[in-house]
């Protein structure tokens, strides 16, 4: 999927934070900022779901179900 361009303001301690993070992990901080938008969003949950496509329908639905729990906990 292609990315797209964003500002966005951060609270300084929060850019610190990511900086350190991409700093320690080798990885860049728009990486580290999308990894946590997207555990928070729970897409994560979803990607790893669209990648094991080929479970069966009960399989899929408790995977959906767990999603879900996880999204209403946060």
């Amino acid at each position: 999927m292609p990315k797209l361009r964003t500002t966005v303001a951060l609270d300084e301690r929060v850019l610190r934070a990511v900086r350190a993070k991409a700093a320690r992990t080798g990885r860049r901080d728009s990486d580290v900022i999308e990894q946590a938008l997207r555990r928070d969003l729970g897409l994560d949950v979803l990607d790893r779901a669209g990648a094991r496509a080929d479970l069966p329908e009960d399989e899929a639905l408790r995977l959906a179900v767990e999603a879900q729990h996880q999204a209403r906990a946060r």
